[in-house]
């Protein structure tokens, strides 16, 4: 029909074909409920990403590996819920702590992993700060 419009966001590579369930482990992120559409987050730590939430998987200066994607889908979504309000911006350093062991656990390079994480704490805030979310209309 003419004149419809769709509402879209930019900026993705990927999207999870199955929803994706991992126990955190960073106490800062215990104590938090989190039940959003994308996301859901217990008091216990246990983060579920929904089917479909979509990742811009590594940014900044790098490449995307098979040791990075699990921990960007995790990493995206904890930025995320900053960026809405729905986690405290205390948490920050703590999402980038998760990234790092799951990076490791994918078996990244030690030294890749720690200069991802000592790049986010110092240079990722903004990706982590409350923001009105820039939505797209097309036609």
């Amino acid at each position: 029909m003419k004149g419809d419009q769709i509402k879209y966001r930019r900026g993705y590579k990927a999207s999870l074909w199955d929803a994706y369930t991992v126990q955190l482990t960073h106490e800062d992120l215990f104590g938090h409920t989190v039940d959003h559409r994308l996301f859901k987050l217990t008091t216990a730590g246990w983060l579920t990403i929904r089917e479909d939430y979509p990742s811009d998987l590594a940014s900044g200066p790098t490449i995307d590996t098979p040791s990075s994607i699990r921990g960007a889908f995790v990493h995206d979504a904890l930025f995320e819920m900053m960026r809405i309000g729905l986690l405290p911006q205390s948490c920050f350093h703590a999402a980038n702590v998760e990234l790092y062991r799951i990076l490791l656990e994918d078996g990244m390079w030690s030294w890749r992993a720690k200069l991802w994480l000592w790049t986010l704490d110092r240079a990722g805030y903004a990706a982590a700060k409350p923001r009105e979310e820039l939505i797209q209309t097309a036609p």
